[in-house]
């Protein structure tokens, strides 16, 4: 081993990156690489998003169309058949938004909706948000109670 061979270790020192703008003798000094003239030679030059030189910009070539409610409200729907199945399984006879949460049906903050599809055979007290009207006459049907909770 001899003096002249010696070298850093392996990834320790950075590679030797010219800086732009630090004068003449670096190589990259006098317009830094920007060319002459032109927007995009100033300095604090930034193009904005989206910009397409000239060229008529997506957000502007795509149709607008339809109408968004900022007024909707979402609902979670549960059909009653899912309901008797959890009778069925797990013994509930009162379902209400603690229930449905704790049962996978529907996250915390979500509004939950009873709708008309399937066969009800159980006498149910079912608490939620709204209920169709198949789903109320099925559950009143059999001798079970609905009541609106607002949200």
């Amino acid at each position: 081993m001899e003096l002249h061979s010696l070298k850093p270790a392996r990834g320790s020192v950075k590679t030797n990156v010219k800086r732009k703008g630090r004068g003449q003798g670096s190589g990259k000094g006098g317009t830094s690489t920007k060319g002459h003239k032109g927007q995009q030679s100033d300095s604090g030059y930034n193009m904005r998003r989206g910009h397409e030189g000239g060229q008529m910009p997506l957000q502007r070539r795509l149709p607008k169309f339809g109408f968004t409610n900022i007024f909707r409200r979402e609902y979670q729907g549960i059909n009653i058949f899912t309901l008797q199945k959890l009778v069925d399984e797990k013994k509930i006879k009162s379902f209400d938004i603690a229930t449905f949460v704790s049962q996978g049906l529907m996250r915390k903050n979500e509004r939950v909706k009873i709708l008309g599809k399937g066969e009800l055979k159980a006498k149910l007290d079912v608490k939620a948000h709204a209920f169709t009207a198949s789903a109320k006459a099925a559950i009143e049907a059999n001798g079970g109670k609905t009541e609106i909770v607002k949200a």
